[in-house]
């Protein structure tokens, strides 16, 4: 019987969690543990880093795992390579389910730079309003660059935060573009951080951005082993059935 191990946390490895609970596919999905409060899943879940490729390799033998899906967010680059390496090494396969990143329109102004380093270092200079919207793992290393007001908006509370100027929203996607252009009037916001994440989940602040002429600092994706990838849940389970899962069982 095979068994399949979701690496997940984004909104396409939801989707995938329901559509193979409903096609009575054995599987097992993995939280990184990022989040205080993750969403709750149709099949049996995890909670928690393996432990480098080793704590991973282990977990597949340990639980037998025949597949992975690689479902995490594009920018969680040390787990996705962990999970190409394990699974070249033991012969399971691996694909990954992930989003087209975004692209810039005519209207767009978009700074890009490599990592977050770059990030950090481009925003050297006069202090401006900035909506920083990279997630609360990366936030001490903009705390480099004080002079800036900070407008952050997370998931969850933060315990603490380094930054001496800023305001906090909580709050989770999907967002609309009218929201963020009120939230971004209301914050005067000057400048925009942003990874590269792709999807439409958080699209709207570009699109905000973009209708009110403020410029992003548009951090690319990491580079990444080749991978076979998918971007919907179809693909993945067309791929599922032609290496020897049997669907709707």
């Amino acid at each position: 019987m095979p068994n399949l191990l979701i690496l997940g946390g984004t909104t396409e490895a939801n989707a995938l969690a329901k559509s193979v609970a409903g096609q009575g596919i054995p599987a097992i999905y993995s939280y990184a543990g990022r989040v205080d409060t993750p969403r709750p899943q149709p099949i049996p879940t995890r909670v928690g880093g393996f432990g480098g490729a080793a704590g991973l390799a282990r977990y597949i033998r340990d639980h037998r795992i025949s597949h992975v899906v690689d479902a995490t967010h594009p920018f969680a680059a040390q787990m996705s390579r962990n999970a190409v390496n394990v699974c070249d090494a033991t012969g399971i396969p691996l694909v990954a389910l992930t989003r087209a990143p975004w692209a810039s329109g005519a209207q767009d102004r978009w700074q890009h730079v490599p990592d977050i380093a770059a990030a950090v270092g481009a925003l050297s200079g006069p202090a401006q309003r900035i909506f920083l919207a990279v997630g609360r793992m990366h936030l001490a290393d903009f705390a480099t660059q004080p002079q800036h007001h900070y407008l952050l908006r997370l998931v969850d509370q933060p315990q603490e935060l380094p930054m001496p100027n800023r305001d906090v929203i909580v709050s989770r996607g999907p967002f609309s573009v009218e929201g963020d252009v009120a939230l971004m009037e209301r914050h005067n916001t000057e400048l925009v951080v942003s990874k590269n994440a792709g999807g439409t989940g958080a699209r709207a602040k570009l699109d905000a951005a973009s209708a009110l002429g403020v410029p992003v600092l548009m951090i690319d994706r990491p580079v990444l082993p080749q991978r076979t990838e998918f971007t919907s849940v179809p693909q993945v389970l067309d791929w599922l059935a032609h290496s020897g899962v049997n669907l709707g069982v």
